[in-house]
């Protein structure tokens, strides 16, 4: 006997426009459970409910997704780029349980580095097992990662997990036999000292090499989506996703505070480091986050006693200009920032951090000096090397890589970041869904924002009866019903 279910959905495919979209498959309790983009949504979304030859030989999983699927959605979107975009952005919002093939991260390898160790060695994991070693990565290609731990072995002459080191006694060490030609370059016999110095630099390089292969990764989604190869941009986006994902969470594992430092500590650590008048318990951080100058928008995250204060946290759009400048951003919104707290005489942070260099700095400080203000202890963390930029006209400050200080530094700083990059995909998954009023003929510019301002989202706006919108000025009953019949089709 026929499913009921089914024969609706055909029906609703049918209604089904050529444009290119995103289709949200979802089960009997409304869960989305695949997300897919399509160049055109009919002929894409009909190939899941027809009983072809195609169909019935599918891979299982296939299978058992089509038998799952009880409904679906769509969003129309004015291009196969925009809909790359937006199903990306779906896909980390649901996390569809058939959306697998690029965002399960235990996939990707992690070098494994315990400092328990006398000796460490470089070990490739997949998991992430304790609290206790440093984790590098996550790498998306094995094969280029094992070649670069063996040349690691030549360059630095570190220890990698076959490696059967020799305790010769009285503090020295034997790494490899000597017919190990790899370390020719350096003493085989070594102290434990000598070999931590080792260790830290083969460290730098690998934890640099990780994010040199993500920028290659990225440059190679931008030119497959220049060149309209789609489906390969896709798959670069998708893994491009969960390694970021994968190396949010790395960096986080990898700057637990509490080891042998608790915050209190660290803290007090950063006074020192950074040669502040008071321990910075108090502190907030700014990030700008734009795609080429569109929907172009600030973070300004704050910590208290080393620990994030997410109550206290702050988004804000860019008001005084359109367009594509840090500075000029950086500049507005830390005036409007401690422009309020002046006038409600609430206290300024002990420690504002900039995420960027001697130009972002230099915009925040002015706009302290523009209105009058006094700024208090005000630095920038430059990416590149991770640099201490200050504003009192101090030399720049490089801490050691693993110094707690800089950790806490990172730290605040990725929160801004990531605080940023989400209201920004926030405001353009908002904007690809409004952008359905476009293909609506009968609505100037006007109109439409007229539309938006009053119902406040495209879902509101859809589920709006007939009457509600005749009330409108401008809006006749004609135009009401037509906008009405093509909202309900284009779901």
């Amino acid at each position: 006997m026929p499913d009921p279910d089914k024969i609706n959905l055909k029906e609703k495919v049918r209604r089904l426009t050529h444009q290119p979209g995103v289709y949200m498959m979802k089960d009997r309790l409304g869960q989305t459970i695949y997300v897919g983009k399509a160049k055109d949504l009919k002929k894409r979304v009909s190939t899941y409910f027809q009983a072809s030859r195609k169909l019935m030989v599918a891979q299982p999983k296939v299978r058992a997704m089509i038998d799952l699927i009880r409904d679906f959605d769509i969003i129309i979107v004015k291009s196969e780029a925009e809909a790359l975009l937006l199903e990306g952005q779906l896909i980390k919002k649901y996390k569809p349980r058939y959306n697998t093939d690029f965002t399960d991260d235990k996939r990707f390898l992690l070098v494994r580095v315990d400092p328990r160790e006398s000796l460490p060695r470089f070990r490739l994991t997949r998991n992430r097992t304790d609290s206790n070693s440093r984790y590098y990565g996550p790498f998306a290609h094995s094969n280029h990662l094992r070649k670069t731990l063996a040349e690691l072995r030549r360059k630095f002459g570190i220890l990698l997990s076959d490696a059967k080191p020799l305790d010769l006694g009285d503090g020295r060490w034997r790494l490899y036999d000597d017919a190990r030609a790899e370390i020719y370059e350096h003493e085989n016999e070594i102290t434990e000292a000598d070999y931590q110095a080792r260790l830290e630099a083969a460290c730098d390089f690998l934890d640099g090499k990780a994010k040199e292969w993500l920028a290659e990764l990225k440059e190679q989604m931008t030119a497959a989506a220049k060149a309209q190869a789609y489906e390969k941009a896709a798959t670069l986006r998708d893994m491009i996703t969960a390694l970021e994902a994968t190396t949010h969470r790395t960096r986080k594992f990898e700057r637990n505070l509490l080891g042998t430092h608790n915050h209190g500590q660290v803290v007090k650590r950063l006074k020192e480091k950074l040669d502040l008048p008071t321990a910075p318990k108090q502190m907030e951080c700014f990030d700008i986050s734009h795609i080429s100058g569109s929907f172009c928008v600030a973070s300004m995250v704050a910590f208290k006693d080393g620990k994030p204060d997410r109550k206290n946290y702050r988004r804000f759009k860019i008001k005084s200009f359109v367009g594509n400048d840090d500075f000029r951003a950086m500049e507005e919104v830390v005036g409007r920032r401690y422009r309020r707290l002046h006038d409600e005489e609430k206290a300024f942070p002990d420690l504002i951090v900039i995420d960027g260099g001697a130009g972002q700095v230099t915009a925040a400080l002015k706009a302290f000096l523009g209105q009058g203000l006094e700024p208090p202890a005000l630095i920038g963390l430059a990416k590149r090397n991770e640099t201490v930029i200050f504003s009192d006209g101090r030399e720049p400050l490089n801490l050691p890589h693993h110094d707690p200080a800089l950790r806490l530094l990172q730290h605040i700083r990725d929160e801004a970041h990531n605080f940023a990059n989400s209201f920004n995909a926030e405001l353009r998954s908002k904007r690809l869904r409004e952008s359905i009023l476009d293909d609506f003929s009968g609505l100037g510019p006007k109109r439409k924002q007229q539309l938006l301002h009053h119902f406040g989202s495209i879902e509101k706006l859809r589920a709006a009866k007939l009457n509600e919108l005749i009330a409108l000025e401008g809006i006749g009953k004609v135009t009401a019903e037509r906008l009405v019949a093509f909202l309900n089709t284009e779901v």
